[in-house]
């Protein structure tokens, strides 16, 4: 039986990133129709405004302008992560460390050893010349370089609601997706397994396959047929956040990366747009109150906090324990959600878009070999996420609270990150270290994070000539970045820009 019509239940980001990516793959073809379900009460939850520099790609695939999301999504440039306070404050001072997008040691010899034996300063700061741009608040590129392109690797941080309806517009004017807002209340499960028509309030609609989209519930994979929820709570303990939009003024510095200040039982995330700043402090319920947590966030933000909407988002942490099932496959949140650290949730959505739609099923008789295929890869795939979340915390050497201590204990460690960092322990991290192409965070990010955090690979002392040559790129690279900082604009002068002159296409 031919699969032509096709459902994704739920909209905002995840839904209509789904639709981009089905709706680009599936041009070429007359015979399917794409139909995007959603409440039209069901409002976003609007915390994932960061994310990786692999979206540009997509949005490239799309056929968006970059201009348009600049200028529609309040949308800034990322170029950074910067992880402040994750050391302990009484043996490093205030601390902070960045886990850049642009690879370490651009210059072709990798600087690591080079680092870990003679280097002074940061790890992002003998590398790479981006730490520089960073902490100069300097923007990626300049307003006649053209749009998805840069001095520098980047991304973006956006309002997540205005981002959702860019992609909802490109995807029904550009790939003819059709949009029904109408409630989803229940499904008819056939003999064998499979979803066979959807309950809603205009009545019974059929279709071939069903993409859930529809957040934590996971309404179909969950809900109706069943897919148990695999918790990852035991190794990842941060469980809430409450959120707050922080207006700023229109002259505001803009800091190219997000922000994550590390707490006494979590952190902080702090997104700058054009107009206004999204603040969340994520916290363990077991190591924190609500009450301690409002505290600190008033703390951070330095004023009371009566006058701002503050929301309490609960957190589930886990996965499904398959992703697709049948004709039925989720994406989103309804697969998993981890904490928002290092901007996880639109990447995952982002890759398992990409991979359904370059493996979507023709008949039905594709489907179990499909299924099989694609739950091993996004198993795969959450997999490497916790372990590289889980490094974050478990390299820390903060004693300032339980939480801190809980983090570091072998229990609570993946199998996997624990026998990385045993290697880790002698050896420099290498290429064959991830030996699958469905890593999501590969080499370069390890590195920027393991040795931001402090950790040393006791290596063997390397070669005088090599050392002469890595000293050389050292210093190439500061001149380098001391020459980029003085042609590019600060961040807040070139968004400006953008807003009056838009940008070149490509």
């Amino acid at each position: 039986m031919k699969i032509s019509n096709i459902a994704i239940v739920g909209g905002g980001t995840a839904g209509w990133l789904t639709a981009n990516h089905l709706g680009k793959a599936l041009s070429h073809r007359p015979d399917i129709s794409l139909t995007l379900i959603e409440a039209p009460d069901i409002p976003i939850i609007g915390v994932g405004e960061g994310t990786v520099p692999s979206i540009r790609q997509s949005l490239q695939l799309f056929g968006i302008s970059e201009t348009e999301l600049i200028r529609q999504c309040d949308a800034t440039f990322k170029q950074s992560i910067r992880f402040n306070n994750w050391r302990d404050s009484r043996r490093h001072g205030a601390n902070f460390y960045h886990h850049l997008f642009d690879a370490p040691s651009p210059l072709g010899l990798d600087l690591t050893a080079s680092w870990l034996t003679e280097g002074t300063g940061s790890y992002a700061g003998w590398v790479s010349p981006q730490h520089s741009l960073c902490e100069a608040q300097r923007a990626p590129k300049d307003i006649t370089t053209k749009e998805f392109s840069g001095a520098v690797s980047y991304a973006y941080h956006f309002n997540a609601a205005k981002f959702a309806a860019l992609l909802a517009d490109n995807a029904r004017t550009r790939f003819g997706v059709k949009h029904l807002q109408t409630r989803v209340h229940g499904a008819r499960v056939l003999d064998d397994g499979a979803i066979g028509a959807l309950e809603t309030d205009q009545g019974l609609l059929e279709f071939d396959f069903y993409i859930d989209c529809s957040g934590q519930s996971a309404f179909l994979l969950g809900k109706v047929l069943g897919v148990d929820f695999i918790d990852k709570s035991g190794e990842l303990f941060v469980d809430s956040a409450l959120t707050v939009q922080v207006p700023t003024a229109t002259d505001a510095e803009i800091p190219p990366y997000t922000q994550a200040t590390a707490h006494q039982a979590g952190w902080i995330w702090d997104i700058a747009l054009s107009s206004r700043r999204g603040v969340g402090l994520v916290y363990s319920g077991h190591h924190l109150d609500d009450s301690g947590a409002e505290r600190k966030l008033q703390k951070y933000l330095g004023c009371n906090t009566d006058k701002l909407t503050v929301r309490k988002i609960p957190m589930r942490v886990g996965y499904r324990e398959r992703f697709w099932h049948k004709n039925c496959v989720a994406l989103g949140l309804a697969q998993g959600f981890l904490e928002p650290l290092e901007a996880t949730s639109i990447l995952l959505t982002d890759f398992a878009g990409k991979f359904l739609a370059a493996h979507f099923p023709d008949h039905r008789g594709q489907l179990p070999l499909l299924e099989q295929r694609f739950n091993k890869v996004m198993g795969y795939a959450w997999e490497r996420v916790v372990e590289f979340i889980k490094l974050h915390y478990c390299l820390s050497d903060r004693t300032d609270s339980d939480f801190w201590h809980d983090n570091r204990l072998e229990a609570h460690i993946p199998a996997g990150l624990r026998e990385r960092l045993a290697l880790w322990r002698d050896f420099i991290p290498q290429r064959d270290d991830f030996f699958s192409k469905f890593e999501v965070f590969e080499l370069e990010s390890v590195l920027y994070v393991l040795y931001g955090m402090g950790f040393h690979s006791h290596i063997q002392p390397p070669a005088p000539a090599y050392l002469a040559q890595a000293m050389t790129q050292s210093r190439k690279l500061e001149g380098i970045a001391g020459e980029l900082c003085r042609q590019l604009p600060s961040h807040r002068e070139l968004i400006d820009k953008i807003h009056r002159y838009g940008m070149q296409r490509i």
